[in-house]
């Protein structure tokens, strides 16, 4: 399915822009969001970071896509550009001089190829994992009708999965899914305890509502037992993303 190509919309970055680590295309984001409490977060929260909250919830999302078309400083790599990619994440914002800049932590993240694992954690010290890994795409003309993501974990097919309702829509100013879709930082912490800042940039979204949405892994093996009883409900949200064109800026180590 050919979409048009938006123009990408840069975060709020007052200063000289990093340069280009990362282009790529991020399709078709499967996002299921679930109620945490804040306690089993703390250890993962960057230092000069804090929690970000949706109208005093604190949310996690598993979110299953395509990362299609990738190039990595510009150069494409063979047999790696087009690939399926599942994360864990939470929301933190970080005060600066110049307002909040709101980001994204990922807890782990899961792709089908041992050299992006690889990669980002090598330059970003991001969680990643290499997994075997599928997805199907159901559509009806122009539109999404359910998407699922899969990927085999210690003898067991794990797997995420939403069907659409309706026709895609633009984001709605202070709706939940702003709340998610619209953090254009990321935060990881490094090695040494210290935390690199990069940043996001792409157009805003169109979405999908959804009448049904599963999670069906073992939550324990995979994240940890203290997501356990997390991911184990059914989710407290979930919608469909249509995606677009994304650039991911070198990241910089933020000075104590």
């Amino acid at each position: 399915m050919n979409l048009p190509r938006p123009t990408i919309r840069p975060a709020d970055n007052p200063g000289r822009l990093a340069p280009v680590f990362l282009t790529a295309e991020w399709r078709w984001l499967a996002i299921l969001n679930y109620e945490a409490d804040a306690k089993i977060l703390a250890p993962f929260l960057p230092a000069g970071t804090e929690l970000d909250d949706w109208n005093g919830e604190i949310l996690v999302s598993v979110v299953g896509f395509l990362f299609l078309a990738t190039r990595v400083r510009h150069m494409p790599i063979p047999f790696h550009r087009n690939f399926e990619e599942v994360n864990l994440r939470f929301y933190v914002r970080r005060k600066t001089s110049s307002g909040w800049r709101r980001g994204v932590v990922f807890i782990q993240e899961l792709v089908p190829r041992l050299a992006i694992a690889w990669t980002a954690r090598t330059f970003y010290n991001e969680n990643y994992v290499a997994l075997p890994m599928s997805h199907r795409i159901e559509t009806a003309g122009k539109e999404i009708k359910s998407v699922r993501y899969a990927w085999a974990f210690k003898g067991r097919e794990n797997s995420l999965s939403l069907t659409t309702r309706g026709s895609s829509q633009p984001l709605r100013k202070g709706s939940q899914p702003e709340f998610i879709t619209e953090h254009y930082w990321g935060y990881s912490v490094q090695r040494d305890g210290s935390t690199m800042e990069y940043q996001v940039e792409h157009p805003p979204w169109r979405i999908w509502e959804t009448p049904a949405a599963r999670l069906d892994c073992d939550a324990a093996k995979l994240y940890g037992r203290q997501f356990s009883e997390v991911l184990t409900r059914p989710p407290a949200s979930a919608f469909l993303a249509d995606g677009s064109p994304v650039i991911v800026r070198k990241g910089a180590r933020l000075r104590p």
